[in-house]
């Protein structure tokens, strides 16, 4: 078994509701990443079906001459329906204790087993961007890597790019995004 999967955050938006669009900013840097996705080999790009996922895809799918596909699973992790002062904390303790669950939210292991059938399920040999959000990106990552987590999650930025190379069972995740191409 053979996948190379680029995992992307989207690019700066305006908010964290699904219809949240991308902001001046968010649109300059989807251009950007689109040249970046250039010199690499990608046949499928599947969005979270946000706003601000799909439009940070839609620039790498046309210059890649490819439809992109929207999976509700890529969607971003909601914490919780309540709104938390300290969500922060709340954020952090639901790495450390990945069952941890707040009312009417999801859990990080729930999160984790959605977003991981998303890879388990493309075909050997696939070649896939999958544009995401950053705490389902940072669990998503966790799941080839379990010392990744809410450092990790702290430390991205928008745009952001990780390649997870999967092969014969084992895993290598590395960042291959850097922030001077933006500048």
């Amino acid at each position: 078994m053979e996948k190379t999967i680029y995992i992307v955050r989207h690019c700066s938006a305006e908010g964290q509701s699904p219809h949240a669009d991308l902001t001046a900013e968010g649109i300059v840097q989807a251009e950007k990443l689109a040249e970046f996705f250039e010199e690499l080999e990608v046949e499928r790009v599947i969005s979270s079906p946000f706003i601000r996922a799909r439009r940070t895809a839609e620039p790498i799918a046309d210059r890649k001459q490819i439809h992109i596909e929207e999976d509700s699973r890529l969607a971003e992790r909601t914490l919780s329906t309540r709104a938390f002062e300290d969500w922060l904390l709340k954020l952090e303790d639901s790495f450390l204790d990945v069952h941890l669950k707040y009312e009417g939210g999801e859990s990080s292991h729930e999160a984790m087993e959605r977003v991981c059938n998303v890879v388990d399920e493309l075909p050997d040999g696939s070649k896939v961007a999958l544009v995401t959000h950053g705490n389902l990106m940072t669990l998503l990552l966790r799941c080839y890597d379990e010392r990744i987590g809410f450092q990790e999650w702290q430390a991205l930025t928008n745009p952001d790019v990780y390649r997870v190379q999967l092969m014969d069972g084992n895993a290598h995740v590395e960042r291959i995004w850097k922030e001077e191409v933006l500048h």
